[in-house]
């Protein structure tokens, strides 16, 4: 005996243990992505400009991320405190985004469907924001997709509640903003991160904000 426990019981316990490893399902490798160029390029009748990832903190890099949701693989999984975007793999698995969210007061959770996916859209301030910013009433019909437009290089649009309340996930020019709480509620990603994920993600990809 050894502390109450026999020589036969500690190879038995010992043998189970080691069954039970055996058996075990062995995780599934991460899947691997080509990796983005951040570089200045064309794109349509536009140009990206560069962004010095050296600047971006590396929390907010696209990457590979283990992920546990109850959310089916290809939907997108927003964390408004965290300033992250998912978009759910198989295997337990996600691809993750760094975004920028609504500031104080702008901010919302709930649930979304992708309705809509423009390239280099137009941008139409609502009456609220023009209200606040007169200087934008210039674009109450519109500002043309282009490099400096705030929608940026792509746009998804999300219906909430069965109406488009105007929330995107959106390129964006200010790309300094990501990982901040900086937008009017739409989320802001890397004009070349909007641009890989709008290539992933169907109309009719469900959206869940928290």
């Amino acid at each position: 005996m050894t502390n109450g426990i026999s020589r036969r019981g500690f190879l038995g316990t010992s043998a189970a243990a080691l069954a039970a490893t055996a058996c075990a399902p062995i995780p599934a490798p991460p899947p691997e992505f080509p990796p983005i160029d951040y570089a200045s390029r064309r794109d349509g009748p536009h140009n990206l400009a560069a962004i010095d990832m050296a600047q971006v903190h590396p929390a907010f890099q696209r990457q590979v991320v283990p992920y546990v949701t109850d959310q089916p693989v290809g939907a997108i999984v927003i964390e408004n405190s965290n300033r992250l975007l998912y978009l759910v793999l198989a295997d337990g698995y996600a691809l993750r985004y760094g975004i920028s969210v609504g500031r104080e007061g702008f901010d919302w959770t709930g649930t979304s469907t992708v309705y809509r996916k423009a390239q280099w859209p137009t941008w139409t301030p609502p009456p609220e924001m023009i209200e606040r910013d007169p200087k934008l009433e210039r674009w109450k019909d519109g500002q043309p997709g282009g490099p400096r437009n705030p929608l940026g290089a792509r746009a998804l649009y999300l219906l909430t509640d069965g109406r488009d309340q105007g929330y995107r996930i959106h390129g964006t020019p200010e790309w300094r903003s990501i990982g901040r709480f900086a937008s009017s509620g739409c989320f802001r990603m890397l004009q070349q991160d909007v641009i890989d994920l709008y290539d992933r993600v169907p109309v009719g990809t469900p959206v869940t904000v928290v």
